[in-house]
């Protein structure tokens, strides 16, 4: 059995697309995958499976949630050793910076550099970007909120034709902890 995450973009967020996380436990339990379990109520779950690959999952849960939810989510799964990967390789001294000052955009496909060639990264000084692994480290010193690169890095020429969804430092490293294998 493999322990994944399945992360969920754009659900529970402004009051639209309600999505409650005991009903998403339920349709994950429902479609065959064991231990599930929900973190927060933005869209994180973590279960194990021993069919399909982090894709063909993804493809089942979203087609899932619309049938029984009536609307549409875009989901990445993506396994513990990924997730541990993307932790261990941050750009940036997490262990000294606040969690909220620390990001990571997961995308559904590599993105190269050229995607993001017209960003002038000294315009938007501190923060600053790096691209990781079919991810994107953020250090946003004043949070997500507030940060104006993040806006600019969210753009429709920089997220084109992959699904993208962004995570803070704590949730990142609570996925890597809930999807490590026992014992």
């Amino acid at each position: 059995m493999t322990s994944y995450a399945a992360l969920l973009r754009g659900i529970n967020v402004g009051g639209s697309r309600k999505l409650p996380m005991a009903d998403l436990r339920t349709l994950m339990a429902e479609l065959g995958h064991e231990g599930v379990r929900t973190h927060l109520q933005s869209g994180q779950a973590v279960f194990t499976t021993d069919r399909g690959d982090q894709e063909s999952l993804a493809a089942e849960l979203s087609r899932a949630i619309e049938e029984r939810f009536g609307f549409p989510v875009d989901v990445l799964v993506r396994e513990h050793a990924y997730l541990k990967a993307v932790a261990d390789a941050c750009p940036f001294p997490a262990a000294d910076l606040a969690p909220k000052q620390l990001h990571v955009t997961y995308f559904s496909a590599p993105v190269t550099p050229e995607r993001f060639a017209e960003i002038d990264p000294g315009t938007h000084l501190p923060e600053e970007y790096r691209l990781g692994d079919r991810c994107l480290y953020l250090y946003a010193p004043e949070g997500l909120g507030r940060s104006r690169l993040a806006e600019v890095l969210s753009r429709p020429r920089t997220t084109k034709g992959v699904i993208a969804t962004t995570r803070n430092w704590n949730t990142v490293l609570k996925l890597v902890e809930l999807t490590a294998p026992e014992g």
